[in-house]
């Protein structure tokens, strides 16, 4: 069975980002003191919460064509694959290194605290194939900015980038101008 199109109903509403706003959990001092983590987990385990948050994404993107929607690890994992069921296109996954049993490609980057890598499969994304990549927040931009650097190593075209949760005060949303950002909920700080 083909997934029906998304109807644009309350995506990115204010409603629908109250509503989503109230399911994520706040963790002071996580991963290390001073940060202020949001945790989407209370989204996803609540069946309104989680419709909500693929119906928001996937009505963004129904438009789009897209071939391949791409889920960072680890959350990406998460709602890749529905949005992908709901977009009528594949999954692929992009891992840390060591993870993925087949030939892969590798692109390391910096972080705040030192370097980490990502890896794809060679053949995940045919050329000229456009990717939607998804991952839960966008922080700094980093593992995203990583990510396409694969994607563009393999051929793909980028379809747009989509998260659940965006920390507008980290302002990684300026590193991508030339691509469609889109997040369903936004944290001044």
């Amino acid at each position: 069975m083909t997934p029906t199109a998304v109807p644009a109903n309350n995506a990115g509403s204010t409603e629908q980002s109250d509503f989503l706003k109230s399911l994520v959990r706040t963790v002071p001092d996580f991963p290390k003191p001073g940060i202020l983590f949001y945790d989407i987990t209370t989204v996803l385990k609540d069946r309104k919460g989680f419709a909500a948050l693929i119906d928001g994404l996937a009505s963004h993107y129904i438009n789009e064509d897209v071939d391949m929607v791409l889920g960072i690890e680890a959350r990406g994992f998460i709602f890749g694959p529905a949005l992908a069921y709901r977009l009528n296109a594949g999954f692929a996954p992009v891992r840390k290194p060591k993870k993925l049993p087949a030939e892969v490609i590798k692109v390391s980057y910096d972080l705040e605290y030192g370097s980490d890598s990502l890896e794809i499969h060679k053949d995940a994304v045919a050329p000229g194939q456009k990717v939607l990549i998804v991952d839960d927040l966008l922080a700094t931009g980093g593992t995203m900015e990583a990510t396409i650097k694969l994607v563009k190593q393999l051929g793909g075209e980028i379809a747009g980038l989509g998260f659940a949760v965006e920390l507008d005060f980290l302002k990684g949303r300026a590193r991508f101008p030339e691509y469609d950002v889109f997040s369903l909920l936004h944290y001044a700080e």
